[in-house]
């Protein structure tokens, strides 16, 4: 939205242009040394203030003009015809090319017949106004060209973002299905020595309570991610339990990686294991491909109340996967399910870090 200061723009710059025609135009009726009488400098100051509406009315406002300067040279004056070189120029710059050009000619031939004016002035005017046009369009052009692809770049990230949460959905449903499943053995384990054993029984079924609040969390964070119907993939989901052999797999891709554990490691929920995973998984990966990294350090740090994950590479690359990547969505995607913080960037002692931070609540 435009603020009261550019919309006053216009106005000032008519105006000022509108004055700058006329001081002009009374100092070429001077020129010749003769007397000039009340009445042409009336008329130039008239035809000065027609100069405000030019914007609006470009081919009225250039025949006002022109009618001026006509009716000066014949009262015996020499015009200098100011005022229609401005209104040329304002027609060109404002009006279809066709309507300009139509315009120009029959204007130039009067100035030149009546000795207004040499022909390369009116050109020339609207040259410039033709000129300034066409830079006007272009710019418009590429400032909507830039919000085009600003909104297709809003997007795309926002298609990213739907895909990585169905992704993390299908997963979450895994790690749900398989703790109902355990808790379904563990009822009927317990439901067998009820009578028999009633101690095994009550321990039996306290680690089922345990495993159903923590299914519960997962299902009220799969509840919030999915938006359709998606099917559960039935293959096994990784862990921080395989996390040896995926960066083993890096290493034998020529990535060195140096993977360092602080901390007692704890039982974790699924979910929070799974994005710890997927999340060390992304960071190698872009590490792998764009930043050209000669050394990699992977560090987890078990926490009372969080696992803190961190990716440091001193490669160049800028962590996000080139054109049409979005690694760092889906990264943000799976710490943000889980409550936790992302940072991601560049640091000032070289190279790209990734530094997640996922609650873990209560050690499972």
């Amino acid at each position: 939205m435009r603020g009261p200061r550019a919309a006053h723009r216009p106005v000032l710059s008519d105006i000022a242009v509108a004055v700058a025609a006329t001081v002009v135009e009374v100092g070429l009726l001077f020129n010749d040394g003769g007397r000039v009488a009340a009445l042409p400098i009336a008329v130039t100051a008239l035809t000065g203030a027609v100069l405000l509406a030019r914007r609006r009315f470009g081919v009225a406002v250039t025949a006002v003009t022109v009618a001026a300067a006509a009716g000066l040279t014949a009262a015996g004056y020499s015009p200098g015809g100011a005022p229609v070189v401005v209104a040329l120029w304002s027609l060109a710059e404002t009006r279809d090319r066709r309507v300009s050009l139509a315009v120009l000619a029959p204007v130039v031939v009067f100035l030149v017949a009546d000795s207004v004016s040499a022909p390369p002035v009116p050109i020339g005017a609207w040259m410039l106004g033709a000129y300034m046009q066409t830079r006007r369009r272009y710019v418009r052009a590429v400032e909507e060209r830039a919000a085009t692809l600003e909104r297709e770049r809003e997007q795309l990230d926002l298609i990213a973002a739907q895909r990585e949460r169905g992704s993390i959905a299908r997963e979450l449903h895994d790690i749900v299905a398989h703790s109902v499943t355990v808790m379904l053995i563990g009822v009927r384990g317990a439901r067998d020595v009820l009578e028999t054993e009633p101690r095994v029984a009550a321990r039996t079924l306290e680690r089922v309570e345990a495993s159903a609040e923590e299914s519960l969390a997962e299902l009220r964070r799969i509840l919030v991610l999915l938006r359709g119907e998606h099917a559960a993939e039935t293959r096994p989901q990784p862990s921080l339990a395989d996390l040896d052999d995926l960066v083993a797999g890096f290493r034998a891709a020529g990535l060195p990686v140096r993977l360092e554990i602080a901390g007692e490691p704890l039982g974790l929920p699924g979910g929070v294991e799974l994005s710890a995973y997927r999340i060390i998984e992304e960071a190698l990966t872009n590490a792998l491909k764009h930043a050209g990294a000669a050394a990699v350090t992977v560090r987890l740090t078990y926490g009372r109340a969080d696992l803190e994950v961190r990716v440091h590479d001193d490669g160049t690359g800028t962590g996000e996967p080139g054109p049409g990547g979005h690694g760092l969505v889906g990264m943000r995607e799976r710490v943000a399910v889980h409550g936790g913080e992302l940072e991601a960037g560049r640091v000032p002692g070289g190279g790209f870090r990734v530094a997640a931070r996922l609650p873990i609540g209560e050690p499972a």
